[in-house]
């Protein structure tokens, strides 16, 4: 595994000055020139002026220059400024600048087998530019590539909607999921040289074709739990009733009045619509 050298490279302010000057002066040695030996020595001029000049490269903040020798690396630079190194050096430019992006709709089965749609952001960055440079191919579509694949993966573990208490689900834990998926992005891409910022959830739905379907089913299961927490509301408040008017002993009921008020009371509190009252202008059992 290739690992990242810095160097520190003069600045390239004197070379350039020397180059322009021998420029020059290689021009006025060839016009001045009316022998062999003076034109010689203007070309020799000339080819060292060019050489020296190719040697110059510019770093821009938040820029890294990987330097080669004849295939070999030489070295990372990362001064910003003008700088000078061997002219024999390829020097490839390479940003450590924060990057983001956002994968593509991912359609994949979670862990109940129900087609979903994913996508997240990924923000990274480059922080070995030697890793970035040689250890793969291409550094920008590896990092698309391993996200998707994380991504892609993650999604397959946990269900869309956990309907069982104390379960991680894709929809009701975003934050836990997204720290996982960073997590999981990080070690695909360790090799590469870059280092992942953030991970998040960009998008999460159901498959088109099932979505009607699931959302009915949501609907229905929190029709229930609401109905489960009105009903219990509702037979806390009867019980208060029934030992309100017993200790006040306002009126006396046996049983089966008391499971007449009860019914009542219930399907007053329970219904989701304006109940009609009754009125009975006889005795209490008439």
């Amino acid at each position: 595994m290739i690992r990242e050298k810095l160097k520190t490279y003069p600045s390239g302010f004197g070379p350039l000055a020397f180059g322009m000057a021998g420029l020059a002066g290689a021009v006025w040695i060839f016009i001045a020139a009316q022998a062999t030996a003076g034109v010689i020595a203007a070309v020799g001029l000339l080819i060292v002026s060019v050489l020296v000049l190719v040697g110059l490269f510019v770093v821009n903040p938040n820029e890294a220059r990987v330097l080669q020798l004849f295939g070999a690396y030489v070295g990372t630079g990362k001064e910003a400024g003008l700088r000078w190194a061997n002219p024999f050096y390829t020097k490839k430019k390479i940003s450590v600048r924060v990057r983001n992006f956002e994968t593509g709709k991912l359609k994949v089965n979670d862990n109940s087998g129900n087609p979903v749609e994913v996508a997240a952001v990924v923000v990274w960055k480059v922080v070995d530019t030697a890793e970035a440079e040689f250890n793969v191919d291409d550094y920008k579509d590896f990092v698309h590539v391993q996200s998707e694949a994380a991504l892609r993966n993650l999604a397959t573990r946990y269900p869309y909607v956990n309907y069982d208490e104390g379960g991680k689900a894709l929809s009701s834990h975003t934050g836990e999921i997204s720290d996982q998926l960073k997590v999981e992005i990080q070690e695909r891409l360790e090799k590469a040289g870059v280092q992942v910022q953030e991970a998040r959830i960009s998008h999460l739905a159901y498959s088109p074709e099932i979505a009607a379907a699931m959302l009915q089913r949501q609907q229905a299961s929190a029709v229930v739990a609401a109905r489960q927490t009105i009903v219990d509301g509702a037979v806390g408040m009867v019980e208060s009733a029934l030992d309100a008017l017993a200790k006040r002993q306002v009126i006396h009921l046996d049983e089966e009045r008391k499971a007449a008020m009860v019914s009542n009371l219930l399907v007053v509190l329970c219904s989701d619509k304006h109940t009609q009252p009754v009125i009975n202008t006889g005795s209490l059992y008439n």
